[in-house]
């Protein structure tokens, strides 16, 4: 049987998604081609705004009428935050939020014999333990992505993700090493590790990230570790230190902060200063000479005005981020923020969110232009044309590079050349 999957959201979903691929086709079913119609559609639903839930839903009436005998699902965070808004959505015969996912390979058999509507959301408990959904390969990749840890323990103002992932899970060590060595035998030498909030790992396993670094770089085959997104008040002294002897860490961090404006953080009950964020990105840089940064920034908050606003801008330009994922605060409900007074007009976001990101996008310039004629490591990923391929470097500095000899998935040593608005040329040293 055919299956088809579509995924919105974070990388977090998309690892889980390429989990379910591995599931069901290690249980008989192939991935449907674009082109073709499936037996089975799947959406692997992401939350985070309004947006979101109503493009998980068009897409799946849009499934019944390409194949109105297809069984049609909604899975992930939108059922689970969500579960009552959820179950009435029709065009799904299927319902399950993000936990017990390794079930939903059941009750799509179950459907397939009965066809009787399910509707399976089971909620997180204070005690749950981290879901194991392993992948031995990565379709397309030539990068390992591997979710560590889930859950969240905060409560920001205008997020839901607690509601829709439970508190922190971490991955036991022991699971993930054994991943690893299946995934360096594969071929991949770069594993990037994802979470929820990644930076609470090892919160309810008495360890921490630092320590699972340290001891993913020692399995064979693996060359880099990158990290996902990082909570910047949870990088402390001896987090940094320990993770600064690991060279296989790639020093790029994409430390979350939201906005630059430190009342407008208050508001959102973020739980640092911006003045706090300063001072981690100093610390990294001095443990990582040649460091990079990257971010999401939420503008239009309630209550920003544009004096706060500036404060972001300014925020930018001084810390030098490589990239910047600009988004305009979009009103949740279930958030506490859903009902803040001094909501920000559409118009108003709409102008900062292309104002920040023209600035932002002019220090992304700044910045990989004078790192023109450095030495880097180049991963060679998508090949474009006969030896030529696009690649990152450890800093995350996106490449051309001409490589004869050389094939996709090696790390080679090269020389950056000039930047083109969206990639640097670079030369192979060997």
């Amino acid at each position: 049987m055919k299956i088809a999957f579509y995924t919105l959201g974070c990388k977090v979903n998309q690892n889980e998604t390429g989990a379910l691929e591995q599931l069901f086709c290690d249980n008989g079913f192939s991935l449907a081609q674009p082109t073709e119609d499936a037996d089975v559609y799947i959406v692997n639903s992401c939350t985070v705004t309004a947006g979101g839930d109503k493009k998980s839903r068009q897409w799946l009436r849009r499934a019944k009428r390409q194949n109105p005998d297809a069984v049609t699902v909604l899975t992930g965070c939108y059922p689970q935050a969500f579960p009552q808004e959820a179950s009435q959505a029709t065009e799904a015969d299927i319902i399950t939020g993000s936990k017990n996912r390794a079930h939903l390979l059941d009750n799509v058999l179950s459907f397939l014999q009965t066809r009787e509507r399910i509707v399976d959301i089971a909620p997180h408990q204070q005690r749950d333990l981290f879901e194991e959904l392993p992948m031995e390969s990565l379709a397309g990749h030539t990068r390992a992505f591997m979710k560590i840890e889930d859950g969240c323990n905060r409560r920001c103002a205008y997020c839901v993700i607690p509601r829709a992932r439970g508190n922190v899970r971490s991955r036991q060590e022991e699971n993930i090493l054994k991943e690893l060595a299946v995934l360096a035998r594969a071929g991949y030498r770069e594993v990037v590790f994802s979470g929820i909030n990644l930076s609470s790992y090892g919160q309810d396993t008495q360890t921490n990230l630092a320590q699972i670094v340290k001891k993913a770089a020692q399995v064979e085959g693996i060359e880099r570790i990158r990290l996902g997104s990082l909570e910047p008040d949870l990088l402390d002294d001896a987090c940094i230190q320990q993770m600064a002897a690991v060279k296989e860490l790639c020093p790029q961090f994409h430390l979350s902060l939201q906005s630059g404006c430190t009342p407008t953080l208050r508001r959102m009950r973020r739980v640092y200063t911006a003045d706090e964020y300063r001072t981690v990105v100093r610390k990294l840089r001095a443990s990582f000479p040649g460091a990079t940064f990257t971010t999401d920034i939420i503008v239009g908050f309630p209550g920003e005005t544009e004096e706060e606003f500036a404060e972001t801008v300014s925020f930018v330009r001084e810390i030098g981020f490589l990239k910047v994922h600009v988004f305009s605060y979009s009103r949740r409900a279930g958030t506490p923020a859903y009902d803040m007074p001094d909501q920000v007009d559409e118009s108003v976001k709409a102008q900062r969110n292309h104002l920040l990101q023209k600035e932002a996008d002019a220090v992304r310039s700044e910045i990989i232009r004078a790192r023109e004629g450095q030495t880097v490591e180049v991963l060679l990923e998508k090949p474009v044309a006969k030896d030529r391929y696009t690649g990152y470097t450890k800093e995350y500095i996106p490449v051309l590079i001409h490589a004869p000899g050389h094939v996709q998935g090696e790390i080679v040593p090269a020389r950056l050349g000039s930047f083109d608005g969206e990639r640097c040329t670079a030369d192979p040293l060997m």
